[in-house]
């Protein structure tokens, strides 16, 4: 784990306790999902999660650090709305499933523009993770970055403290993503 995440999980602690303290959320269990299909991708993987006749499709990168993933992810059904989500593991699990606060966020692949944006951090109950969630107006462009690119900067604002960031190696981002959709995309379709 870098020193900067370090800070950032040090920091994020007692305004997320606060914040879980002050409000009120519904409460539900994490689901498990079932994990197929798991294929390397040299700093990526890539998978389709299932519970019951409920299937998702990702790319993930778990390399750069032993404690957060970056991940592109798609449902079927509706595979041209994929959404990017980090998680970091906290230390114990969670009791309430809420979102927690919307954060500016800064997005960059090597030395492309930056993109600005905000995201969303979220806890699920029963689950030890934090999981982040960006809001992209244009997530092709980024993908299209992603599989052309060596490394994704992610950085937060932390209200008047240095911004936190983390850095994941894009190697076998392109498979991974490519992969990822193709399955989504050849799934059969949802019944009703």
């Amino acid at each position: 784990m870098s020193a900067n995440h370090s800070q950032f999980t040090r920091a994020l602690s007692l305004p997320l306790l606060a914040t879980a303290l002050l409000s009120t959320a519904n409460l539900a269990t994490a689901a498990t999902f079932n994990t197929e299909a798991v294929a390397p991708h040299e700093h990526w993987q890539s998978m389709t999660l299932t519970l019951g006749d409920e299937r998702h499709y990702r790319a993930v990168e778990t390399h750069s650090y032993s404690d957060a993933t970056l991940s592109l992810n798609a449902t079927q059904g509706v595979c041209d709305l994929p959404w990017l989500e980090m998680r970091v593991t906290l230390e114990q699990q969670q009791g309430e499933s809420r979102a927690i606060n919307l954060v500016p966020a800064l997005i960059r692949v090597d030395q492309q523009p930056i993109v600005e944006t905000m995201s969303e951090f979220i806890t699920e109950r029963g689950d030890d993770g934090f999981y982040a969630h960006f809001y992209l107006s244009d997530l092709a462009a980024l993908m299209e970055e992603m599989g052309e690119g060596e490394q994704l900067m992610i950085g937060f604002n932390q209200e008047g403290r240095e911004p936190w960031y983390m850095t994941f190696s894009l190697q076998g981002a392109d498979a991974a993503i490519n992969r990822m959709f193709s399955q989504c995309n050849a799934a059969e379709p949802i019944s009703e």
